[in-house]
């Protein structure tokens, strides 16, 4: 199964696509889709969808995994990612793509064990369990990383469950 993981945002769309065989997760591709400040957000999110079909029609995800916003400060910047996030949930929809969703504290108990965990943490656990070099940067890339190996545990997980339930 190949995930794609995703880190809302206006200026930097962090992204990551890992292929799940078994319990082995496998980076494929990672990146970021980067907006120009002082660019009229209609035009940043055209620049955000676009690029989210272009990277969806490349790699070809089988699901996508998103983390939640949480904001607890500034509430324009809240307005400005909820959109991004709207549009970047319209293409994996218009894609045919399941969307499921993650707290921040879901996807650090998922890759630490530890819901308030440092966020440098998550990233050195992100870099093990892909058998990376080097944590991805900018954070938002690897942040997309840890929402997509959360969905593959949480998924694997909820097969099981669901698995019992039908017996």
């Amino acid at each position: 199964m190949r995930i794609l993981g995703i880190d809302p945002g206006i200026a930097i769309v962090g992204f990551g696509f890992i292929d799940k065989n078994g319990s082995k997760l496998t980076p494929v591709q990672y990146g970021s889709i980067q907006t120009e400040a002082h660019t009229p957000e209609e035009e940043r999110l055209l620049h955000v969808y676009e690029g989210m079909l272009e990277l969806i029609d490349r790699y070809k995800p089988d699901t996508v995994a998103l983390e939640k916003l949480f904001f607890n400060r500034n509430v324009t910047t809240a307005m400005s990612v909820g959109q991004a996030r709207g549009v970047l949930v319209l293409a994996a929809v218009q894609r045919g793509l399941s969307v499921a969703e993650y707290t921040p504290m879901q996807v650090k108990q998922a890759i630490v064990g530890y819901g308030k965990a440092e966020k440098r943490q998550v990233q050195e656990m992100v870099r093990m369990y892909l058998r990376l070099s080097a944590i991805p940067k900018p954070d938002d890339v690897a942040d997309a990383l840890a929402v997509a190996v959360c969905h593959a545990h949480s998924y694997t997980l909820n097969s099981k469950i669901n698995e019992v339930l039908r017996k």
